[in-house]
């Protein structure tokens, strides 16, 4: 009897280890490094006069925790496609590859594994929906710069739900591709009123910005009509949950835009990028509160941007606080610069002082002529910037990918598999090894 009885409980506890998640969140902050996200819950401390982290992001306080390698096939350093890929299906890819593996076959993701299971499937992002990291989980591709190509995979994958920047491609490209997604049953939307007032009767959801637009406006920079990553989240929370009810759904969220942050060296809008990240997984755990036996959320980056340093001096401090003066992106600023034309150093001055809370560099006279071209916009709102980190007291290594570790964070059903040191591939594998079956309609 007691053999028996140690049978089942074995049995119980192995059932209960691997069981099915029947709600998977599959969250990635590109260029999303550990410094990232300490950057931003310091930043959030020194607002509120305090050295360290009072306020944590939601996700750092998840119970499961891992440090990930992310080199990939072909270097050390790995690009956003080759990351993507193995995120999404777990084989080690060379650099610009999507959906592909070293040698070139076609290799499958987990969220197609997860709708061959019976799961509704959502993908959404900050950026063009065709972009390397979303793309990577439905489309086959040698080049992640074969936009259009990769664009018409969404319609292949037939999932759910889309969401984020428009199609990258030309116009005509891209309002064939919308109207081909009509036809095969897909409701475009844009905006989150304009979801609100057609997902009921949608069978399948592409949700964009109200007008045409490849990307999400950075945080800092977003006005009120703007879609947020949050309102995607929370629409595909309820589209996907009406979809299907018995099987449950699978999702993945990009914060494209912490990684864009990065390579431009903007501290300030990096971190506004980390806040609206987690704001979109807040709208996730709050579903998990509801459904905490059935849910799993994993939160983790495809790479790091930028190697940010927190602390350059001998001075052994930091200043983040600085950073609040900051009230455009990088890239707006350049915008609003070259949009003045001829003008007077007196007039760029006050623009970049009253934007970035720094004086531009140089010594003119306040009445000077000058004519404010493309490249001169750009070298003035990158010094501003420069200056502003640095008054931070924090710096760049560079403006590209490194190779260390990114953080993972985890839980719900079967979160306690994800811990220690693993690399990016292991993901994905340990989530299909929740399904039973089904490799085969692959």
């Amino acid at each position: 009897m007691r053999r028996i009885l140690a049978t089942l409980l074995l049995l119980l506890v192995v059932a209960t280890g691997f069981a099915q998640p029947k709600y998977i969140f599959y969250f990635i902050g590109d260029g999303m490094g550990p410094s990232h996200v300490l950057a931003t819950e310091l930043y959030l401390g020194e607002m509120q006069g305090v050295i360290g982290r009072p306020q944590k992001l939601v996700f750092t306080q998840f119970p499961e925790s891992a440090f990930v390698t992310t080199f990939s096939a072909s270097n050390g350093v790995t690009d956003s496609a080759a990351s993507g890929t193995a995120l999404s299906t777990g084989s080690k890819t060379s650099n610009g590859r999507i959906g592909k593996d070293a040698e070139g076959n076609d290799v499958h993701s987990v969220a197609l594994h997860a709708k061959n299971n019976g799961m509704a499937v959502g993908i959404a992002t900050t950026v063009c929906i065709n972009h390397a990291t979303p793309s990577a989980f439905y489309a086959h591709n040698v080049s992640r710069n074969n936009y259009n190509d990769i664009a018409q995979w969404m319609l292949e994958a037939d999932y759910d739900f889309y969401a984020g920047g428009d199609a990258k491609c030309t116009a005509e490209q891209r309002n064939d591709l919308y109207a081909r997604a009509e036809k095969q049953g897909y409701t475009i939307v844009r905006g989150y009123d304009d979801y609100e007032s057609k997902a009921k009767k949608a069978k399948k959801m592409m949700l964009y910005q109200e007008n045409v637009a490849e990307e999400l406006p950075y945080t800092i920079d977003r006005t009120a009509d703007d879609l947020t990553l949050a309102q995607i989240t929370r629409a595909g929370i309820d589209f996907l949950s009406k979809k299907s009810k018995k099987e449950g759904f699978f999702m993945m969220v990009e914060g494209g835009k912490i990684d864009y942050a990065s390579h431009s060296d903007d501290a300030a809008t990096m971190i506004n990028e980390v806040l609206d990240f987690n704001a979109a997984i807040a709208e996730a755990y709050e579903f998990y509160k509801k459904h905490k036996d059935e849910t799993l959320i994993i939160v983790t980056a495809d790479h790091e941007t930028g190697g940010i340093v927190l602390g350059y001096t001998g001075q052994y401090k930091l200043n983040l606080k600085a950073l609040s003066s900051q009230k455009v992106s990088i890239d707006k600023l350049a915008a609003m610069l070259s949009a003045m034309g001829e003008t007077t150093w007196g007039k760029v001055a006050e623009l970049v002082k009253e934007n970035i809370g720094v004086e531009p560099r140089g010594n003119h006279n306040a009445d000077e002529d000058v004519e404010m071209t493309s490249d001169l916009a750009k070298r003035i709102a990158y010094e501003a910037i420069y200056d502003l980190d640095r008054a931070a007291l924090l710096s760049w290594a560079s403006g590209n990918h490194s190779g260390t570790f990114v953080p993972l964070f985890a839980i719900g059903e079967n979160a306690d598999r994800f811990n220690g040191v693993i690399d990016n591939t292991d993901i994905p594998l340990i989530i299909k090894s929740f399904f039973t079956d089904n490799d085969s309609k692959e």
